[in-house]
């Protein structure tokens, strides 16, 4: 529901209105009024004028008031109501996201990997409306987030409410294959022709029951292609650590990443691998794939307008009917 003028121009008129307002004071101040001599004037002075001429100006206020509401009524103010009609198919995604320990690392500053990879999920996440969006997490083990939705708002929230496996409490690992697994099956049952898991993670597959290429050999059977993205630089990268004594340090840890693997589950699901070193180049890697997985979707949009003149014009009525009455008796001006 919105609100608009169908001629919002004419709404310059009302810059009259001050210029209609201030004319009888010019008048005054220009003109002679006639005069009459009289020899003393002393009773005339400590005469009080009445309420009548002091509310005299009432009348020119309703006055300004009509033609402003007129003006107002000239220009057809409407409120509109936007309908979507959405046709063609969608595309089903499931986001895998690695919540290891790992992704504690600072060489994604200002922020560690986890939080700079929610940042850049949940905007790609706003850019495809019309897509059903699925989150899963995993570490030792993986687990459903969100089942694939086109209500962005809840998945955004539970992105948000994303935790690194040290601070929920559980066992710190990496389950690939699970993790892969898992997005695979939320995808199972999906009847779109365009399937697709996103597998982000910056570690080795150490833990789980699933072998990562197995997982990959599920989700090809389901005609799921799995787009792989590699982060964190190569090296030593400064990772937070706590103390016996619950003091935070930086210490220095060698990054580990099984880049062959992830190569390896992309090309087998005819999906591509990425290595993101950086905030801006993992943008960059959602941002091409947001290009190369295109929904096929048209969307026509149509507006109701609802016309408001009448609730312009109904009170214009009536406060120039009252202005006619006023001048008419209380303030009428005799000959």
């Amino acid at each position: 529901m919105f609100f608009r003028f169908e001629s919002p121009w004419v709404l310059l008129f009302l810059l009259i209105l001050p210029i209609l307002a201030l004319m009888p004071f010019w008048a005054r101040r220009w003109t002679r009024p006639a005069v009459y001599r009289y020899s003393d004037i002393s009773f005339a002075k400590s005469a009080k004028p009445s309420w009548k001429l002091k509310l005299r100006s009432l009348l020119s206020v309703i006055n300004l008031l009509v033609i402003a509401l007129v003006i107002i009524a000239l220009a057809r103010p409407q409120t509109g109501q936007a309908h979507e009609v959405v046709q063609g198919e969608g595309v089903d995604i499931t986001l895998a996201l690695d919540i290891s320990g790992s992704m504690a690392s600072l060489d994604f500053q200002p922020q560690n990997r986890l939080e700079a990879a929610k940042k850049v999920m949940d905007d790609f996440i706003t850019k495809r409306p019309y897509d059903r969006i699925g989150l899963v997490v995993f570490a030792s083990s993986a687990f459903h987030q969100s089942p694939p939705t086109t209500d962005h708002k809840m998945l955004s929230r539970f992105l948000e409410q994303t935790r690194l496996s040290t601070d929920l409490g559980i066992e710190d690992h990496t389950a690939m294959g699970m993790g892969l697994a898992n997005a695979a099956n939320m995808l199972k049952d999906s009847k779109v022709k365009s399937k697709v898991v996103i597998l982000l993670t910056d570690g080795v597959n150490n833990s789980g029951e699933i072998d990562p290429l197995t997982a990959a050999e599920a989700a090809k059977s389901l005609a799921i292609k799995v787009y792989t993205i590699g982060m964190g630089r190569p090296g030593k990268v400064p990772v937070p650590v706590t103390d016996a004594f619950g003091r935070k340090t930086v210490t220095y840890e060698e990054s580990q990443l099984d880049e062959e693997t992830l190569k390896a589950i992309a090309e087998k699901t005819g999906g591509l691998y990425y290595r993101a070193e950086d905030t801006t180049g993992l943008q960059k890697i959602y941002d091409d794939i947001n290009q190369l997985e295109k929904s096929r979707i048209e969307v026509q949009r149509y507006t109701r307008y609802l016309e408001l003149v009448d609730w312009v014009l109904f009170p214009a009525m009536l406060l120039f009917l009252l202005e006619i009455v006023l001048r008419e008796t209380i303030w009428r001006t005799l000959p």
